[in-house]
């Protein structure tokens, strides 16, 4: 029993210590439209990375257009319309909160997205991906 016990915890040792190591340290940025291709909008995800793990993102959409980022005020471009202005606070959300489960997860398949707030969720995504693509081993 004791030598089926240490195998066991050998085995969780090193898948523990295993599971990060296909990203290379380093600082990567990633960006997309994800799709959006006939939307000013992009996805922008600057990671760094040490001992295999994430270790901060920053994330943001830019309009390329308006060449100013998707932030809290940006909903004042849909003033009068009550269905973008709440679209677009849910998507600030996204926006706001996407990194912080993606540290939390290590992996972005596992991020789920906000109701609501698909635009963002893909955005980031897809720009964390490009991200780490850079990185991987």
């Amino acid at each position: 029993m004791a030598k089926y016990t240490a195998i066991f915890f050998s085995m969780l040792i090193i898948m523990g210590f295993g599971i990060f190591e296909h990203y290379r340290d380093g600082r990567y940025s990633g960006i997309s439209r994800a799709g959006y291709t006939d939307e000013p909008y992009y996805g922008c995800s600057r990671l760094v990375i040490e001992k295999g793990r994430i270790l901060s993102i920053e994330f943001f959409v830019r309009d390329s257009v308006k060449h100013e980022y998707f932030d809290d005020q940006y909903e004042r471009y849909f003033a009068g319309n009550d269905e973008y202005i709440q679209q677009c606070r849910n998507d600030r959300k996204g926006v706001l909160s996407y990194p912080d489960s993606l540290l939390k997860y290590q992996d972005i398949n596992k991020v789920d997205a906000i109701a609501g707030a698909t635009w963002s969720y893909n955005l980031f995504k897809a720009s964390v991906k490009n991200a780490l693509s850079e990185a991987e081993e």
